[in-house]
């Protein structure tokens, strides 16, 4: 990877990335979790994500498409952070940091009010990346949707940048 020059872009930049969305998350459920029924929905409609007013960002060197994150909105400029994956071959190579940087900036671009995620306590280094950008555990506001959540944070809105 060391000459090849990564890509951060989006879902609307580029549409015909979606396949890669559930390819991506799906490596990483399956290696740690299993594939629910809500992670079946969203992964299967990436454009539902673009409808309803979030976004997909994806990162790629060349055409070899290798992470993706989702910022779900859920109405009232809440948004999730969600489906967060770097392929297991470029992992602790910063991919994780440049997405997080995206997303954040399309939270902001988006005029976000509220940012949120739900992950598992056993995903220590997922955790640490949010940790570094901001994210503050909190207890669960809501019951997840997801069986495996047990961890959830939020952005601080006045760490907006």
């Amino acid at each position: 990877m060391e000459n090849s020059v990564l890509e951060v872009i989006t879902h609307t930049q580029e549409p015909a990335l979606g396949p890669h969305f559930k390819t991506l998350n799906e490596e990483w459920l399956i290696k740690y979790f299993r594939i629910e029924p809500i992670d079946e929905n969203v992964l299967s409609h990436p454009d539902k994500i673009i409808f309803e007013g979030g976004q997909i960002i994806y990162a790629k060197i060349k055409d070899d498409v290798i992470g993706c994150v989702a910022l779900k909105h859920h109405g009232d400029k809440v948004f999730e952070l969600t489906k967060m994956a770097v392929t297991e071959r470029c992992q602790t190579q910063g991919i994780g940091a440049k997405l997080m940087q995206k997303v954040i900036e399309e939270f902001i671009n988006l005029n976000g009010s509220k940012l949120y995620l739900e992950t598992h306590s056993s995903l220590k280094p997922a955790i640490k990346l949010y940790n570094r950008f901001g994210f503050k555990a909190k207890p669960h506001p809501f019951d997840s949707e997801y069986a495996r959540s047990d961890y959830y944070m939020e952005y601080p809105n006045n760490q907006k940048r």
